[in-house]
């Protein structure tokens, strides 16, 4: 029996792969561009403008190390749609430039389109006691 979640555990692959290399434009064809996000900077946005502004481009320049626990991730595939929840690492940064861990978890619901999925909404969240803010690394 195939793995239903296969396609989806390959999205994340990618999408991973895309925010370890802040590769903003690289991400973008993997989003409906009417995707609904929150997540670990920003509250509530829509559309994939205001995602990728209000939080992409607020927390990947400044972690590093980011990677999907993929084969982790649960969730259902159901015809042309399909969520799944799976949980990420990544190192943060205080102020002063030392690190730590930044653990989470990821929620990301999913349309089939013709050029395969494609994200309709996430939600990220920082595992409980994990420091909220992140600065720049000292390398970055």
């Amino acid at each position: 029996m195939a793995d239903e979640l296969e396609e989806v555990r390959e999205w994340f692959r990618t999408w991973g792969a895309r925010v370890a290399a802040v590769d903003f434009d690289g991400a973008r064809p993997l989003f409906d561009e009417t995707v609904v996000g929150f997540g670990t900077h920003a509250t509530f946005v829509a559309g994939l403008d205001n995602l990728m502004a209000e939080q992409w481009q607020q927390i990947w320049p400044n972690i590093s190390g980011f990677a999907f626990l993929v084969d982790e991730a649960v969730g259902t595939v159901a015809g042309d749609f399909a969520w799944a929840a799976v949980p990420w690492t990544s190192r943060g940064y205080h102020e002063d430039g030392t690190s730590y861990d930044r653990p989470g978890r990821a929620t990301v619901t999913f349309r089939r389109s013709a050029d395969g999925w494609k994200g309709t909404h996430t939600h990220f969240s920082l595992k409980p006691g994990t420091p909220a803010r992140t600065f720049k690394p000292a390398c970055g």
